[in-house]
This record gives structure tokens, sequence and C-alpha cells, in this order.
């Protein structure tokens, strides 16, 4: 049997937080940025790490999704430089340090981001956090003949949007996320759009920055020192905010709210180092 790793050395050096999460949108180097934001998120979770990158296949003329993921610490991940090069091509992506809370950390399929291709194209979640009506929704999936492919509770948002009989992708996106409830943040990747959201009562934290005219979002302002981004804001307690590019190329804003709302947050000091 082969041994796991001892991570004991790192997890002594900062306090073991929660989940964390990083994505850029369009950018020449998305999956690079990715890697720093992680790498400065590690504190977050040492537990696995993944990044989603989303490229345009000029030979199928659609995007197509890549994914590089296990278990370790970022630089055990990705070890390999050429791997964030060639591998992970595209001008999106997002990415998921992992501490486990829901789910066995040993499952290695409960690595995130968790990825699939369904009617309306490629999707991908990174969620820091925990659903705390998971139970009760992924029972009543199953019993409409829904197969589970893990045991983590993110994996709820994608069959959530999938089974949305929404027209629209954004609105099969709102439609899931106004089911859960608990304290998250989280990033989904779509082939058009990156959106951004925070639960209600904003314990989970999340920001918004910009790189060379590229929106980026992080867990932790860190990740944009690391890179030398400007912070923008913090995504909002009930918020989904999406990035999108318009007609012209240029990257736009589009804030949405969670039905159901609360008159203040409550944050997690333990969330922020």
């Amino acid at each position: 049997m082969k041994k796991r790793k001892n991570y004991s050395r790192f997890r002594n050096d900062k306090p073991r937080t929660a989940c964390g999460i990083f994505g850029v949108y369009d950018h020449p180097t998305a999956s690079v940025l990715t890697y720093y934001g992680l790498h400065s998120l590690q504190h977050r979770g040492q537990e696995a790490s993944g990044i989603v990158s989303s490229e345009y296949r000029e030979d199928k003329r659609r995007q197509h999704f890549n994914i590089v993921k296990g278990m370790g610490l970022v630089t055990d991940v990705f070890k390999d430089y050429s791997i964030l090069k060639d591998q992970l091509k595209g001008r999106s992506a997002i990415g998921h340090n992992r501490y486990s809370t829901t789910g066995s950390a040993n499952n290695e399929k409960n690595i995130q981001p968790l990825i699939v291709n369904y009617r309306d194209g490629n999707l991908a979640v990174a969620h820091n956090g925990n659903l705390t009506n998971y139970r009760t929704i992924r029972k009543r999936l199953q019993q409409d003949g829904t197969i589970f492919q893990t045991t983590s509770d993110t994996e709820l948002l994608l069959h959530l949007i999938a089974r949305s009989k929404k027209p629209k992708q954004i609105d099969q996106i709102r439609e899931a996320i106004d089911q859960v409830e608990g304290a998250f943040s989280l990033l989904i990747l779509t082939d058009t759009m990156m959106v951004a959201a925070r639960d209600v009562h904003g314990f989970r934290p999340l920001a918004l920055g910009e790189k060379d005219g590229s929106y980026i979002v992080a867990s932790e302002t860190c990740a944009f020192d690391i890179l030398d981004a400007r912070y923008l804001r913090d995504i909002e307690p009930g918020e989904i905010l999406v990035i999108n590019t318009r007609a012209d190329g240029k990257e736009v804003l589009q804030s949405y709210r969670l039905s159901q709302q609360v008159d203040h947050s409550h944050h997690c000091i333990f969330e922020y180092i």
C-alpha cells in the first residue's frame, strides 16, 4: 500500500481554515496565475489541489475543459511547471485547495474542481464551505434516478444545474444556488462565463480583483498580492456575480441576488489570515 505523504510540516506553520478557491477570466496565462493564486492560499487546504482551464479548440470549433488535480500540496500536484502551459491551456481557469469537511479526504474523486459536460456545454465548480441541506437534496435527487460519482456536497450543484429546466444557463445556475443552504463561497466556470457567489450570511470570504485588464476572484486578497493584482471589492453576501465578455471583447460584470436574504452578514474571523 502506498504511504500517504505527511503534510504536518505545513500545517504547523499556519492555522487550517477551509478550502481555498481562485479563478481568472480571459487572461493569456490563466493557469499560471491560478497556480500562484492557489500557492498563496495553501494555508486554507493541504489535502489536494486542482485546476481546470477553458481552452478554445480550433479543430473542434468549441471550448474544451482541461483538468489536472491530485492529492497533496500545490507544489506536489504541479511540480512539473510544463503542466501549466502544456496541459492547462486556455484563457480562463479556476482552482481549488482542499480541506475536507464533507466527503472522504482519501477519495480522489472528491478532489475539486468537479467538471461535467451537459446539454449547454462544459461546467466546472470549485466550492469552499458546507451545504447544510446537502443530504436532503441528495436523497431527493437519488430517488429521482440521479447517480452521484462522489461523496462531496459540491457535486450537488452540478446536478441541480444540469437538471434545471430554465432555458438560459445563468438562470440554471441561479436556481441551483438558490436551493442550497449553509456557509459557502463558490466559483463556476462555463464555456462563456465565470460565476462567483457567496451565501447570504457571508460566512465564507470571496474577493474580486483585476490584473492586466482581466478579472480574478479569490478566497483571500493575499492571492492578489502575489500576482501584483488590484483589489476591487468583496463579493457581497448573497451575491451572484457573473463575469463574461461582450461582442466587442470587453469584459463585463453582472450582479444578481440570492432569493433568500438576511439583514446583516456574519463573517467568520478565522477565514482571514
